[in-house]
């Protein structure tokens, strides 16, 4: 389930923002951007306002520039959540895309990636995309993931995660507050086998990695250090 802090502050949205290609990969049209040469990727899965978010393209290319090849898929069919629409009806959205099916897509875009000759794949999920990678982080499909203030959580989702995973949250945040993100990183932490890694953030709230106001410096300076910390996570363990 999601609350409603996964619908607030909608992002600035741009259809021909940044400065990747759009093609189909897996069946879904995609934001692809980096070097195409590259044996590395990283799968970004947007929150509900889908993947034409202003922020997190930028945030694609800057994880390009690293040199991986990135990969934003549009989970949502060209129909991302709307809050401007007065018919729109947030229940019937919700059910039809579920990230049971988001995650059946992933998996189609990961499979994708291995045909083209991809062998190292990290995931990253923001809120919604969130939920999807931790399914993701449950099989091995993935080298590495970062899920960046999830919806609701369980438990036993945690429990099954089997890759290198950090969790990054906010400070205010009733979805998923630090002290349950905090847990997870307990529950994490049995699992020798791999790293583990919960960062909660001062002074922001639910959406803050892509939902910032560009304008605001301290809003942008918070969401950088959330996107070095995920490019770090992926750079030590997507190779």
């Amino acid at each position: 389930m999601s609350s409603a802090e996964c619908f607030k502050n909608p992002p600035a949205l741009g259809s021909t923002s940044g400065e990747g290609t759009l093609l189909e990969l897996g069946g879904l049209k995609t934001y692809l951007t980096g070097p195409s040469e590259s044996k590395h990727a990283i799968l970004l899965v947007s929150d509900v306002f889908g993947y034409e978010n202003l922020n997190l393209r930028k945030l694609a290319d800057k994880v390009a520039a690293a040199g991986f090849f990135v990969v934003l898929p549009d989970f949502f069919y060209g129909d991302p959540f709307n809050l401007d629409n007065p018919q729109f009806d947030r229940e019937s959205w919700l059910k039809a895309h579920s990230r049971e099916k988001g995650y059946e897509d992933a998996k189609l875009v990961i499979a994708a990636l291995k045909s083209q000759g991809i062998s190292a794949i990290g995931a990253a999920g923001f809120c919604w995309g969130g939920n999807v990678v931790v399914k993701l982080a449950k099989i091995n499909d993935i080298q590495a993931a970062v899920i960046l203030h999830p919806g609701r959580l369980t438990d036993e989702e945690i429990v099954e995660v089997k890759v290198p995973t950090a969790i990054l949250g906010a400070e205010i945040d009733k979805t998923s507050p630090p002290e349950q993100l905090k847990h997870f990183g307990e529950i994490l932490s049995t699992k020798s086998e791999f790293n583990s890694f919960v960062k909660i953030f001062p002074g922001v709230a639910h959406g803050w990695t892509t939902r910032y106001n560009a304008e605001d410096e301290s809003a942008v300076k918070s969401a950088e250090e959330a996107h070095l910390d995920m490019l770090n996570w992926f750079t030590k363990y997507v190779n």
